[in-house]
């Protein structure tokens, strides 16, 4: 199983709107016949690829898969028929399929003798699917917070400049993090200060994960400010504006924006992420700046939180996290450590609020064996 979880990570950033799953066969003697991994919405699931390696060698084996095998269809076939037709005669399963649309594989399989174990290794591989998961349970995007700053706690210094904190390689790490997510979700005032291009892009000579679509470029900007020359809205990937439903909307903007309500502070972030679960957005970046941030904060609606912390120190400057600071030490946010990874001279954090019910740890961007994406399994 846990070879099941390291195949499913390979999909991450390239199956959406579908869950990432990894599946390995054995044939009756214990030698692994076939392995795969479900690599693209609309491609061939796990099962079917590693039962197609298997061949023959599938009659009367085992197979384990990180995700309970789908039962309908849609534009695959079942896997569970798929595995009755190869002659499968155990199923080990570590998670049963939350997506009423496709559960029930595990039932159809027994009725017809098939041996089938559930939950093994449920954590780990709940943790490879956080976002799928998050999107089928909560029925909203999952969401992660990235910042950078020094040790400190500075995400900028007192002029207002940030470029650059974190090193080549942190930056290079963060351009895989947001190939792994289907929307870059910022600010107006970061699109003002510093006109981001959010797109996914090879950096210091590392090339980012494949996707069969571009990830989603967002700007929260309830009063319709995102300039007309904004490197946001260059064509190079989708744009989608959120404005107040009040808000007067320059022509420019028109084809981008989406009305949503006001709330004090700014749109509702809810009504945003209900707008991009109906999108088919499964996991959203949240890039800028420290007022978004507190703002997804506060509403309790970040599920991940991903920081660079440089070596250095700034003594003075802006906060990386915005006005939802703790006023007092009884509102702290604690969150707990997932990963401490080392990326060039810099540290990175994973971690998840404690309170958190869906498993959220791991980092799409880190590579094919790590963490992070996807939704129905309908492909």
């Amino acid at each position: 199983m846990r070879r099941a979880i390291a195949l499913a990570a390979r999909g991450l950033g390239g199956t959406s709107p579908n869950p990432v799953v990894g599946c390995v066969i054995l044939d009756p003697s214990g030698e692994v016949a076939g392995e795969g991994f479900h690599a693209y919405a609309g491609g061939p699931h796990a099962e079917v690829v590693a039962l197609r390696e298997a061949g023959e060698r599938a009659r009367g084996g085992t197979a384990y898969v990180t995700l309970e095998p789908c039962n309908h269809t849609g534009r695959t076939g079942p896997c569970s028929a798929a595995l009755l037709e190869a002659g499968v005669a155990r199923v080990v399963v570590a998670v049963s399929d939350p997506n009423p649309k496709a559960a029930g594989g595990a039932a159809v399989l027994r009725r017809h003798g098939v041996v089938v174990d559930e939950g093994v290794l449920t954590a780990e591989a709940e943790e490879v699917n956080a976002a799928w998961l998050t999107y089928v349970r909560a029925g909203r995007p999952h969401v992660t917070w990235k910042f950078a700053a020094t040790v400190d706690g500075r995400s900028a210094a007192e002029d207002g400049t940030s470029q650059w904190i974190t090193s080549p390689e942190a930056r290079a790490d963060v351009h895989r993090l947001r190939a792994g997510s289907d929307a870059v979700v910022a600010g107006i005032g970061t699109v003002l200060a510093d006109d981001p291009r959010l797109t996914a892009r090879p950096a210091a000579g590392v090339p980012v994960p494949a996707r069969a679509a571009p990830v989603l470029r967002v700007v929260v900007d309830s009063d319709a400010r995102t300039p007309a020359a904004a490197r946001v809205l260059d064509g190079e990937a989708p744009t989608l504006v959120g404005v107040a439903e009040d808000a007067a909307v320059p022509a420019h903007l028109s084809p981008h924006a989406v009305r949503l309500p006001r709330v004090p502070g700014g749109i509702d972030l809810h009504a945003l992420l209900a707008e991009l679960h109906g999108r088919q957005v499964v996991s959203v970046l949240i890039e800028g700046g420290p007022t978004l941030a507190g703002a997804f904060l506060r509403e309790g609606l970040v599920d991940r939180v991903v920081g660079y912390l440089a070596p250095a120190l700034l003594g003075a400057g802006a906060a990386a996290l915005g006005p939802a600071g703790a006023s007092t030490i009884t509102e702290i946010h604690r969150l707990e450590f997932a990963e401490v990874t080392p990326v060039g001279p810099d540290l990175r954090l994973v971690l998840r609020p404690k309170s958190s019910g869906i498993a959220s740890s791991g980092i799409a961007s880190s590579g094919p064996e790590s963490s992070s994406l996807q939704s129905p399994k309908e492909s």
